[in-house]
């Protein structure tokens, strides 16, 4: 799913930086229990036993994602441009905080968002639909996360990515 992320008119130099000295840039990375812009609804239960599976992979330090976001089950190492560092639920949105890398990818990120170009975020997964009603389809219990990308079309309007700021 895609999901927009903003960051706000200002240089990557002035917000918080991640211990290694790269960019964190934080946000709405899903939402539970609402149709998006691709008509996919996804209930809360099957969010709460991603994230925790999730959170294994942050702990392993393996949770990256590519700019762009190819068809592919595999997350390829020459296009990751970013790490997820930590997740967490606010209300029915999962929240993110994300460490822009400095690869080829992630410095193409790091400029887009020095330049105030909005981009947006989406889940990669695999799984099952049903639909439910005239244009909404329920993502089914046997879908599985694999990462989040970055990308320039987000289905999800309404939902921005912040610099992480100090204090």
């Amino acid at each position: 799913e895609i999901i927009p992320f903003k960051v706000a008119p200002m240089q990557l130099t002035e917000g918080l930086k991640a211990p290694s000295g790269n960019p964190l840039v934080e946000g709405i990375l899903a939402t539970a229990e609402v149709k998006n812009g691709n008509g996919r609804y996804y209930p809360r239960e099957i969010w709460e036993r991603e994230m925790d599976k999730y959170n294994q992979v942050i702990e392993e330090n393996r949770a990256t994602g590519e700019l762009d976001h190819p068809d592919s089950t595999i997350i390829s190492l020459k296009n990751v441009s970013h790490i997820v560092r930590e997740i967490w639920w606010d209300g029915d949105k999962v929240i993110g905080k994300l460490e822009i890398l400095p690869t080829i990818s992630g410095n193409i990120l790091k400029a887009l968002i020095e330049n105030n170009v909005q981009v947006g975020v989406s889940s990669r997964g695999m799984g099952s639909l049903k639909e439910i009603n005239e244009g909404t389809l329920e993502v089914q219990d046997d879908f599985e996360l694999l990462c989040w990308d970055f990308v320039s079309t987000p289905s999800n309007p309404g939902s921005y990515m912040q610099l992480v700021k100090e204090g």
